[in-house]
Order: structure tokens, then sequence, then C-alpha cells
């Protein structure tokens, strides 16, 4: 089952330093003492508190790509310049692994001791609004709320007025510097916030996902049907290609990323090397879109070294090192 086409639209010393002639990295051999990411509801009281505050670190740090914004703007500043590279496209799941893994080790060059933590909203989805995940405490804190406002295109921007990020500024919208409130507006594909499009990512249609048997077909739907659900119905800064605005972007990329993990861990030997689809999107004028190869580069635009798909299909290379 897909998400309807109109709600889709609604690392430290591991990390390669970039350069202006990058360099092949094609590390697959096992790292000795992979890090195990988590549950975000599943880490000690002291580690959520020390991933809050280096998300809330980032704000304070220069820009990497010459940015007159901070290094927290650099993330959905890259994100937006990719969009059409990065989506609907082979490399959907690669690029994004990657990305988390640069955001993980800006995390810990700002006191970060733990790995990255992921959102798992399939034990949400019977009613995400009321998930712990939204909790101002021991969460992300909640929805825009209708009191606290900012002039926003066709209608007010709704604030996030409560948690750890409701003092953030995120300093771009698509490709418009324009800071603003962090604002979000959960919606179930109308005004209200409803399920959330719960039944997009409940545990029986990800099952459904993730019994599919190739790459190509695996990817169209994960990123379809769960990921574009989570990011339409969160709305607010979830919802253009500047969605990395929203810390929540991290804990929903890196639940993603767990799930395409644990369909490579039924085939290893097979899917830590299965790779197709098209490279590049669609085009109206009905050309075929080029085959997606591992050989393929996968653009970070200076936040960090071009890496080949390759080099990202392993979670316990050298480069990466990790596990769920």
């Amino acid at each position: 089952m897909l998400l309807p086409v109109s709600l889709l639209a609604l690392t430290l010393s591991a990390i390669p330093i970039a350069s202006a002639a990058p360099t092949p990295i094609y590390r697959r051999s096992n790292c000795t003492n992979p890090t195990v990411r988590k549950e975000w509801r599943t880490l000690s009281r002291s580690d959520q508190i020390n991933y809050v505050e280096a998300v809330n670190c980032l704000t304070t740090k220069t820009s990497r790509i010459g940015l007159t914004t901070p290094l927290y703007d650099d993330f959905p500043y890259i994100h937006n310049q990719l969009n059409n590279e990065i989506h609907s496209v082979a490399s959907f799941l690669p690029w994004h692994r990657y990305f988390v893994h640069v955001y993980e080790a800006a995390l810990k060059e700002c006191g970060y001791n733990g790995s990255a933590t992921y959102w798992d909203w399939t034990l949400d989805s019977l009613s995400p609004s009321t998930s712990s995940i939204w909790d101002a405490t021991t969460g992300f804190g909640g929805n825009g709320s209708p009191n606290v406002t900012e002039p926003g295109g066709y209608s007010p921007r709704n604030c996030v007025a409560d948690g750890p990020f409701k003092d953030l500024r995120p300093s771009y919208i698509t490709d418009n510097y324009n800071p603003h409130c962090l604002s979000r507006n959960w919606n179930n594909g109308t005004s209200e916030p409803g399920r959330m499009l719960g039944e997009y990512y409940s545990p029986d249609i990800v099952a459904e996902g993730q019994a599919i048997g190739n790459y190509s077909a695996y990817r169209y739907q994960l990123e379809g049907t769960p990921h574009g659900a989570i990011h339409a119905s969160i709305g607010g800064d979830m919802g253009p290609s500047t969605s990395p605005n929203d810390p929540i972007f991290f804990l929903h990329h890196t639940q993603i990323d767990r799930l395409w993990y644990l369909w490579q861990r039924q085939d290893p030997e097979k899917r830590n090397n299965e790779y197709s689809g098209i490279r590049t999107q669609d085009q109206f004028d009905g050309a075929t879109p080029p085959e997606a190869s591992l050989e393929n580069w996968l653009p970070m635009r200076g936040m960090a070294t071009d890496l080949q798909v390759k080099d990202l299909m392993k979670t316990e290379s050298e480069l990466l090192c990790y596990t769920y």
C-alpha cells in the first residue's frame, strides 16, 4: 500500500573529511566493536539529555559549507539542495544512511557520547499524537501551538511551544533564507491530527514491506509509505525539503535505516550487495532514467567526502561500524 502522492508532497574519526577531489573509500571488512543504535525511549535519561544538549550545541558551531548560518542549518540546507537527487531514486536509502552518519559525528563533536537513536513509530501507529516521543521533558516537544504563531506562507506557522527545542530558529525553508520558529502541524490528511496517517506505518504495513524480495520494490514501498506518511502527518518543518530543520527527522531516518538493515539481515550475503532501480528521477519527456549502480557517487556538497554507494551498503564496515 503506497501513500497517496498528494501526501508525499505534503561521524567522528570514522567520517571522511570533505575534500576537493574525493577518493573512493570502499571499506567493507567488519569493524571489531560496532556500536548498537537504540530506540529513543530505551535510552537512559542522562543519555537523552546528552543527546538534546548536543543537538542544541550544533546551533553554536560554524557552518562547514561556507554558510553564514550555523552548522545546525547545514543539514536542512544540503538536504534541500540535493532533494531531487536523493528522493524517489535508488540512492534514497544509502544517501540517508550516510547523512545520519554525518549527523551522528557532528553530535559527537558537540559532546554526545552515544550513537544515533531511532523512533520506532510502529509502536505508536494506533495513537501517534499521544506518543511519549512528544513529551516536553523526555521527548522532542509536541505539536505546534495555534496560540504561538508566526506568519508563514498561506497560513500562520504554528510554533512548537514546549520541550527542549522550542527556542530553535531554523534559518531556511526550501531555497529561502527565512529564520523561523520550529513548526509542526499534525494532521491526518485533513486539518485534524486524527491518527496522523498511522495506518501507513502500522506493524502490519511495515511487515508487508519487509517481506518484499528485491531492493528496487523495497525502497519504493519504504520511501513511499511509512517514510512519506511520517513527514506528511507531522507537517510544519517536516513537510518541505528542509525537513532536517526538525530534530525528529534524524530519529525518523534512523528508523528507516534500521528497517533497511533488518531487510538486509534477512539474506546478508545477497542483500549487502543488492542495489537496483533508477539513478535519477523519472523525466517528463519520457526518457528512461539511467540504471543505478553500486559504483554511483553519493554527493554531500562539501559537508563530507562524496562516497560511492558500495561504501554504505554494510553497517558493520570499518566506515560505519554499527548495528541495531
